[in-house]
């Protein structure tokens, strides 16, 4: 997208040492476990290390990583921890840069705030998680952004719902919580000629089912505390783009402080070592799962990127290389019936969140939907009886097993 705004200050992020480049034919697995790493500043450790410091020997003049071109000012504006994390998502999405926060959330509204001033429209999605709905409904209206609105219907024809300029469209694929799978490529066409930045929540598909920016996205971002960190054990977010697009993020950052813990962004890159085999299990879990409790009596819909109509699955097709671990249920007898479901569970946890080791299950309607009126959930597809599962790596027969014996 072509701005004609001047970028204010840019190079915020002073360190970003370079890292050894691996050859283009490595495989993502291969990439996750080997990329990021800079033994010869790190004193030949195998795994780098945590930089538990706020702040650094700077000017260059006073440094001592001045030789090395690896000079920081100070953990809200870099560490050498983040730098790590960074590396490996971007090389995971295929981007020029990345940048890590202290949580999803401060990763969007960072995102947004970027690129948004008052008088300028955002388009939305409807189908999106519940805090990155009340960002769009509550905070940007009051500092005088409008925000456009798009239903799933509507999405299906970018071009149309896209029918005036705009200065950020927002969408996610596969969406919170039904899955449901937009088209990329129609949605980067239809951005580009309203003049708009195209933003996509990448966080359901992950890095290892489908890369946004090879279907024209601008920017993606990530709910690092989900699929990659993995382990429950963490809250991260990230943003992932052109380098040019970061320099303006940077600075929106540094006014925000959402910066993430040195501590968190080591566990975030040991997590992100393992993305690929956990998501291929996930993604055999998922696919196991839809298939089982779609035949069973007491599931009236199975929603899974791809079940919703033979145009999304032709879109999975194309756009993604596996659907994931997400699962959302709708059960008969309502609310009631959901309460049970839940009760009755013995391997998978009642919690909300998404993407660790361990299967959860939540209702939509007491967690991430839980601000929006009945009538708003219903004309979204979520009913009093929905069930979202989150499935992690465990024996695909055992996490069948239990959801069975729950509903039965």
């Amino acid at each position: 997208m072509s701005d004609e705004r001047p970028p204010g200050e840019v190079g915020a992020k002073r360190g970003r040492g370079r890292f050894d480049a691996l050859p283009p034919w490595i495989g993502l697995g291969t990439r996750l476990i080997h990329a990021g790493r800079r033994p010869e500043l790190n004193a030949g450790a195998v795994v780098p290390p945590i930089y538990q410091t706020s702040t650094y020997h700077y000017p260059p003049p006073f440094s001592e990583a001045a030789a090395g071109g690896d000079v920081h000012l100070y953990t809200r504006t870099d560490n050498p921890t983040h730098e790590v994390a960074e590396e490996l998502i971007r090389q995971a999405e295929g981007g020029e840069a990345a940048r890590v926060f202290a949580s999803g959330m401060g990763a969007i509204s960072a995102t947004i705030l970027s690129f948004v001033r008052t008088g300028d429209t955002v388009v939305a999605l409807e189908d999106l998680y519940g805090g990155s709905l009340q960002l769009f409904s509550d905070l940007l209206p009051r500092l005088g952004v409008k925000v456009r609105w798009v239903t799933a219907a509507e999405a299906q024809v970018p071009a149309s719902a896209l029918h005036a300029p705009a200065r950020v469209v927002y969408l996610e694929t596969p969406s919170n919580p039904l899955g449901r799978v937009h088209d990329l490529t129609a949605w980067s066409e239809a951005a580009d000629t309203a003049g708009a930045l195209l933003v996509v929540d990448n966080t359901f598909a992950t890095p290892v089912n489908q890369n946004p920016l090879e279907f024209g996205a601008d920017l993606v971002v990530h709910s690092g505390t989900k699929y990659l960190g993995g382990h429950s054990d963490l809250l991260a977010g990230a943003v992932v783009g052109a380098a040019d697009l970061m320099d303006r993020i940077d600075v929106t950052t540094s006014y925000l402080g959402a910066v993430l813990d040195p501590f968190a962004a080591f566990l975030l890159a040991r997590g992100m070592r393992t993305l690929a085999l956990r998501v291929a299990r996930q993604n055999e879990n998922g696919r196991r799962v839809a298939e089982a409790l779609s035949r069973h009596p007491r599931v009236l819909r199975v929603d899974y990127p791809g079940r919703a109509s033979p145009r999304e699955e032709a879109l999975a097709v194309r756009q993604m290389r596996g659907r994931g671990g997400v699962v959302a249920l709708t059960l008969e007898g309502g609310e009631a019936a959901a309460t049970r479901f839940l009760k009755k569970l013995r391997l998978v946890h009642v919690a909300s969140s998404l993407g660790g080791v361990e299967s959860l299950a939540s209702a939509p309607t007491a967690t991430s939907h839980v601000h929006l009126a009945p009538e708003e959930r219903a004309r979204r597809g979520i009913a009093p009886g929905t069930v979202r599962l989150a499935l992690g790596v465990e024996e695909p027969d055992d996490l069948i097993r239990d959801l069975s014996e729950a509903l039965d």
